[in-house]
């Protein structure tokens, strides 16, 4: 939904992003629910391609209007709305990009804080955690070397001072 340059595309501000869908929820019940607050020129109803769950839906789906003043409408008055017992989550496509954009990068800036040299709680790490973690070891290993080598000098010096202790 992005040109090149970083911008949005305009047709998102007319593109409603509509998750949380019940499995039972059709493309037919969708567009009767949406179509009261305008004009929709397009539906974008996600089904499942490949996999165990080929061919059924994937909770989701995208509906443009012909004006953004329509989106709006529909998402203030659809936003939460129960359907067959669940609430939708209904956002501008444009905001649901940014959204997921930002719980991407927060998402990772937490992880490399909270991860363990053994890994995260889930068992996987993301680049930044690894990268962090593998920092926390060497400065782990760094302080072990340092500390042993004043204990060894401590040793030796000691140890210099008993032998000229023994030839006095």
């Amino acid at each position: 939904m992005q040109d090149p340059n970083g911008f949005m595309d305009e047709k998102c501000e007319n593109r409603l992003y509509i998750g949380n869908l019940d499995l039972r929820i059709t493309e037919a019940s969708l567009i009767k629910m949406f179509s009261p607050f305008g004009k929709i020129v397009s539906e974008d109803f996600l089904w499942h391609t490949r996999g165990p769950k080929r061919g059924e839906p994937r909770g989701f789906a995208f509906i443009q209007y012909s004006t953004k003043e329509e989106a709006k409408l529909a998402k203030e008055k659809m936003h939460g709305k129960l359907a067959c017992g669940r609430p939708l989550v209904v956002r501008l496509a444009s905001e649901k990009y940014l959204v997921e954009a930002a719980e991407k990068s927060s998402k990772g800036a937490g992880e490399s804080n909270k991860t363990s040299l053994s890994g995260s709680s889930s068992g996987q790490m993301n680049r930044s955690a690894k990268i962090a973690a593998i920092k926390n070891k060497l400065k782990a290993l760094g302080e072990e070397s340092s500390s042993a080598k004043k204990q060894k000098l401590a040793e030796s010096i000691s140890c210099t001072e008993s032998l000229d202790n023994c030839n006095d």
